[in-house]
């Protein structure tokens, strides 16, 4: 049973966006990870800032963060539900400075991801969804106001959102494409005729799903748990679905690995 709201985490994710900009906005320097890929104070700073949130919206609930202490399976595999956090997502993105970084929270329960926050704070936009109930885009979110849960739902834009478009449309890694992705385009090509490639960098190729701006997002490349768990709960909210390359299952969460595997996103 949830004991916060949609509206809780929505002020957690800007308070997040606050500080990466704050970063932005300067000359940052760049560390490299134990595996060479980036980290920024920003980084650090928006990871802090989610960690607090969670915490005074829920102490009991645990996190599992890109940016925090490496838990092990055998702390994790009794977890029923734990929040599923990347701070800073397009950590490359954010260092080209071409806006395509978010914040992702996602929910996990039972092993699949409910609820699913992904935040823009370059491009002000937020998205979000619960599995079963919908989900949503507001823009200009700094600018917003609400006193309820109802009311952000009631200011946002329900996705997917109706478009009158007769091309088929797949969106690819601005930083990653494999051998592997581009087979996939020229399959869509022999099925649907012409395919327009629309390239984005971090979740946001999750949330051009949900939207309905784009019918697919092949990853055939590695990604980690929370590059995914928020995007899958917003498309799946949108009625769309994420499924594993190997069986074409629904993607699940909490593995003992943490690498995920490829996996193919569809819009409704």
């Amino acid at each position: 049973m949830e004991n916060f709201n949609l509206l809780d985490l929505f002020w957690v994710s800007l308070e997040a966006g606050k500080e990466i900009l704050d970063v932005y906005a300067q000359d940052f320097g760049v560390e490299l990870k134990e595996d060479d890929s980036p980290l920024t104070q920003a980084d650090k700073r928006a990871h802090e800032s989610i960690m607090k949130g969670l915490n005074a919206i829920n102490p009991s609930i645990p996190v599992l963060s890109e940016e925090g202490r490496d838990i092990p399976y055998s702390e994790r595999q009794g977890w029923d539900r734990f929040w599923l956090v990347d701070p800073l997502d397009g950590t490359k993105e954010f260092i080209k400075k071409n806006g395509e970084f978010t914040v992702n929270i996602a929910l996990i329960e039972r092993k699949y991801p409910s609820v699913g926050i992904i935040y823009a704070p370059a491009l002000d936009v937020f998205y979000f969804g619960r599995v079963g109930d919908g989900a949503y885009k507001l823009e200009n979110a700094s600018k917003a106001a609400f006193e309820s849960e109802e009311e952000l739902i009631r200011k946002s834009v329900r996705l997917p959102e109706k478009e009158d478009r007769q091309v088929t449309r797949a969106v690819a890694s601005r930083s990653h494409m494999s051998e592997e992705t581009e087979a996939f385009m020229k399959e869509l090509e022999a099925k649907h005729g012409k395919v327009e490639v629309v390239s984005s960098g971090s979740s946001l190729k999750f949330c051009l799903v949900a939207e309905g701006k784009v019918d697919y997002y092949p990853r055939y490349a590695p990604t980690m748990e929370w590059d995914t768990g928020a995007g899958q709960a917003i498309v799946e909210a949108a009625g769309g679905k994420v499924t594993r390359y190997e069986d074409g299952k629904r993607f699940y969460y909490n593995r003992k690995e943490l690498l995920n595997g490829w996996f193919l996103v569809e819009r409704n």
